[in-house]
């Protein structure tokens, strides 16, 4: 009797538990505003309507959700490869960042979704414009994050490993980049969240599949529930690829304190 009573507070505390019930509790909320303020269903869905409507096609989203999730994946993949290096070069030389970084940070006031038409101009309704879309708006988390944690190495660390004669790969693989990559996942996190927003941008403006295309003709043809539907898979899938960074995080981190209080709290 025991055991089975500790069995469920063990599932009660469960991590992935809370969201799930605070999940149940929006829906329910959401239902609730609909019936009291009298919503019409052409301006807000039931959620009963966007339930039948991810089961009766299931099918038809999921096939669209396939090239958002490999425009999402691949434009977050350029992000890192391009994103690291060029923190690399900001943080050893400062000429290259006085030229660059003032660049990147001015780079953000431009409008993404008034660049992503010229990719489908010199690139076509392929999947190349909506990678590179997906790589705009996650390029910069990574390079600011990494540069932060690369700049945020304890100069004594250093110096010690010169004093050991570190050479300075030694040096960059021994101190600088274990010490920076807690910033570096961060920044990763953020980038994969991005490549998503980046992705569907991409597929607004020219695609004839992917969820973001699902969402264009939806609100055209006023398909609420199918629109709806397409939401809570990019929601799907941005969380699934955050926890799968998560976990790839906890592998490469563990020594890091913030993975050491997720394992106390755990147990």
């Amino acid at each position: 009797m025991s055991g089975s009573s500790s069995g469920i507070i063990r599932l009660l505390q469960a991590s992935w538990l809370r969201p799930l019930i605070f999940l149940v509790f929006l829906t329910v909320l959401w239902d609730l505003s609909i019936r009291l303020f009298n919503i019409p269903a052409y301006q807000v869905p039931k959620p009963a309507d966007v339930i039948h409507t991810l089961w009766s096609d299931w099918p038809s989203l999921l096939a669209n959700s396939v090239p958002t999730t490999i425009a999402t994946v691949q434009g977050f993949v350029l992000s890192a490869l391009f994103g690291i290096p060029m923190a690399m070069l900001i943080v050893g030389s400062r000429t290259i960042e006085s030229y660059v970084y003032p660049l990147l940070v001015f780079s953000q006031s431009i409008p993404k979704i008034a660049i992503a038409p010229l990719f489908v101009v010199w690139f076509g309704f392929g999947m190349l414009p909506k990678v590179l879309s997906a790589f705009l708006l996650g390029f910069f988390p990574v390079v600011v994050s990494a540069v932060q944690g690369f700049k945020s190495v304890e100069p004594d660390m250093v110096d010690l490993a010169r004093a050991m004669e570190a050479s300075r790969f030694q040096t960059f693989r021994m101190v600088r980049l274990p010490h920076a990559l807690p910033a570096i996942f961060s920044g990763l996190k953020v980038s994969i969240t991005l490549a998503v927003v980046g992705a569907v941008v991409g597929e607004f403006v020219g695609s004839n599949s992917g969820l973001g295309f699902v969402l264009q003709r939806s609100i055209g043809n006023f398909e609420l529930p199918t629109m709806f539907a397409a939401l809570v898979l990019l929601s799907l899938i941005g969380v699934i690829l955050f926890w799968i960074l998560d976990l790839i995080e906890r592998v490469c981190i563990p020594w890091h304190a913030s993975q050491r209080q997720d394992l106390v709290l755990a147990a």
